[in-house]
């Protein structure tokens, strides 16, 4: 998928460098709609044209952050009939899509989306867009890069990222990598965080960009701050190898410690090789071997850390297995 594409890890040196192939990280969390796949129906997030929580300016949006959807859509839809207001049907589009307060449905939605698009919003050319993207019906997604354009021009700092993706890919648009670079560019501006870390993957490969690790690092660290734990895991690497940054193992456990605790399995599994081998931290044969069994459980194997768990006494795996209850997911029924 889409998304994933960019996911690379380089060796880590040292004590990681006889770490397992890293897996591909997970597609972008909820507010940022999975690149190309966001079919009518699926969250697409706040919208952004809205206006803010609280101001007497919207109540139709103040009601849906209330989570007083029935009257946000009763709103919304008065508001854009009588005032011909983008955002209204924006969000009118986005509680028939997901069902909020009423029966869910595409097809309306999408007529208030279109609605939307006709006056250049660009929250709903990107819907536009990533529902023909994701469609399996559409044998053509020139529209659907068109749309994507148009509300990157508009200021949408998503479709910026997915036509990145859409030039990298060179599926659905010839492959042009300093095109991507520069739509990626746009996205990074606006701080988003899967397009900085596209764009630092670009800068660190000299992929379309020069090659540029300490303007990679610079995104990567920009990322990070804003949450994105494919990210941090990667500037951990670069910290750890001294790549683009000055070396400095400290700071690489505890970005392999913060990525770690947002779940992510190359991160867990980073973390309890420096863990065991001392590198950053103290040495902590216990606390790798729960680091390393929270990853194994995401389907991160590691054989060098399989015999450390094999090695530690029944106490001592009792020990780290309860410190991965927190990790343990929950049953299905």
């Amino acid at each position: 998928m889409v998304g994933l594409l960019l996911a690379h890890l380089s060796g880590a040196g040292a004590a990681l460098a006889q770490s397992p192939a890293a897996p591909k990280p997970a597609a972008p969390k909820p507010g940022t709609p999975n690149p190309l796949s966001n079919p009518l129906g699926s969250p697409l997030g706040t919208p952004s044209t809205a206006a803010p929580l609280g101001t007497d300016r919207d109540p139709a949006f103040t009601a849906y952050q209330r989570g007083r959807y029935r009257t946000a859509l009763d709103l919304a839809v008065s508001q854009a009939n009588a005032q011909g207001d983008a955002a209204a049907m924006v969000l009118a589009g986005e509680l028939l899509s997901q069902g909020y307060g009423v029966r869910q449905d595409p097809t309306a939605a999408r007529k208030w989306y279109e609605a939307a698009a006709a006056k250049g919003n660009a929250d709903a050319l990107f819907t536009l867009g990533a529902v023909l993207m994701a469609s399996p019906t559409v044998t053509t997604k020139d529209q659907a890069v068109e749309f994507f354009r148009q509300a990157a021009e508009n200021g949408s700092a998503r479709a910026a990222y997915n036509l990145g993706l859409v030039y990298l890919q060179g599926e659905v648009a010839p492959k042009e990598p300093a095109i991507a670079a520069e739509w990626f560019k746009r996205g990074a501006e606006r701080d988003q965080p899967d397009a900085l870390y596209a764009l630092a993957t670009l800068y660190r490969d000299g992929n379309g960009v020069p090659r540029d690790p300490i303007e990679s690092a610079r995104l990567l660290q920009r990322a990070s701050e804003i949450g994105n734990d494919v990210a941090t895991t990667e500037l951990a690497i670069a910290v750890f190898n001294g790549v683009g940054v000055p070396k400095d193992e400290e700071r690489a456990a505890a970005l392999f410690r913060k990525a770690a605790l947002q779940g992510n399995a190359i991160a867990q599994n980073r973390y309890a090789r420096i863990l065991s081998a001392g590198r950053g931290v103290p040495k902590d044969v216990i606390a790798a071997a729960g680091w390393h069994l929270v990853a194994k459980a995401q389907k991160l194997d590691d054989p060098m850390l399989d015999k450390l768990v094999a090695s530690l006494t029944p106490e001592q795996r009792a020990q780290a297995q309860a410190r991965i209850k927190p990790w343990t997911p929950p049953p299905a029924y």
